[in-house]
């Protein structure tokens, strides 16, 4: 005799099913407000909270906080619900050493590739800068911001090496509110389009050692330029 599943069965099924996709929807809708600043650093609020804020139930906001807590984004407290993280500036200091290693060892891992996979990624990589000097140009600078992060994220993503990509993508999502917090205090906008160029013909002519190396000088410029704006504003925290 075949067993009829009861409704309660069926529903428990279906919220298997629809689980994963609560708890990812989560995890994006509080990752964005974190990295815009509308969940600010500092920010504590019960699970409940900010489920209600979001719209959603408590369950897949409790999966999706662990989540987020491995990213470093915030501390899921004892009873006292989630606190979103602060950066100090000697955070960002440390952050910068892990771009600069990643971002270094990708550029010279892509000069490495076969001509024609090389002649693509270096495509690639052309026509975010492209989109980065065309944003400057008519003074757009979130379009900017945009452009020059899928430059670096393609540079990364295009090495294949998924562990630089997980470590990379993690600590992009720490040091975005900085970048945004800086973006119109920063003069050298120009110089990272000629910079990423520089990286990009490293790549084009397949030179590991330069490409490497505009790599390192790049983001070791933006760093300089960054950290004492931070610095000059008395920012403990941002």
């Amino acid at each position: 005799m075949v067993r009829t599943r009861s409704a309660a069965e069926r529903a428990a099924e279906q919220d298997v099913e629809r689980r994963p996709s609560l708890v990812d929807d989560a995890y994006a809708k509080m990752k964005e407000e974190i990295l815009e600043s509308r969940f600010p650093p500092g920010f504590q609020a019960s699970e409940q909270e900010i489920a209600l804020r979001l719209g959603m139930s408590r369950t897949p906001v409790h999966e999706a906080a662990i989540r987020l807590q491995e990213d470093g984004l915030i501390r899921v407290l004892s009873r006292r619900g989630i606190l979103i993280l602060a950066l100090a500036p000697e955070d960002m200091r440390e952050i910068y050493d892990v771009i600069i290693a990643i971002e270094g060892r990708a550029a010279e891992l892509l000069a490495s590739l076969p001509d024609v996979e090389r002649e693509a990624v270096a495509a690639e990589l052309a026509g975010h800068t492209a989109a980065m000097a065309d944003a400057k140009q008519i003074g757009d600078l979130p379009g900017w911001a945009r452009a020059d992060e899928a430059f670096h994220r393609t540079l990364v993503e295009r090495a294949r090496n998924e562990r630089m990509v997980r470590i990379i993508q993690t600590i992009n999502d720490q040091s975005h509110r900085a970048r945004m917090l800086t973006l119109r205090l920063r003069r050298e906008l120009g110089a990272s389009v000629a910079e990423h160029q520089q990286i990009i013909d490293a790549i084009r002519f397949g030179d590991p050692a330069k490409a490497l190396d505009r790599a390192h000088h790049h983001r070791l410029r933006a760093r300089d330029e960054l950290l004492p704006l931070l610095e000059s504003f008395g920012l403990k925290h941002l």
